[in-house]
């Protein structure tokens, strides 16, 4: 089994770019664990900047910003297919 990898979204209450993003993340994980048969670990944390001052300072105008293993994939929306293929690249 490959390296687990590490997928995290930084969200605040009541944004609806959040829940959009969180629904085609999740989307984009299950077609990706079926693709590779439960050969690579994957997994979500989602991040509330609210409760962090740095991350609120930091990505406050840019929410929901979607991280890879620690650096930025992507902000505002979520692409389906770039995040598939961006996720294939590290298999």
């Amino acid at each position: 089994m490959s390296n687990p990898i590490s997928l995290t979204l930084l969200t605040k209450p009541g944004c609806h770019l959040c829940e959009e993003a969180k629904k085609a993340i999740e989307l984009v994980m299950f077609e990706f664990s079926q693709e590779n048969s439960g050969t690579v670990q994957i997994e979500l944390t989602e991040l509330n900047i609210v409760e962090d001052e740095a991350l609120k300072n930091q990505y406050s105008e840019e929410i929901p910003v979607l991280q890879i293993n620690g650096a930025t994939h992507a902000y505002w929306r979520i692409d389906s297919d770039r995040l598939l293929s961006a996720l294939e690249e590290l298999v």
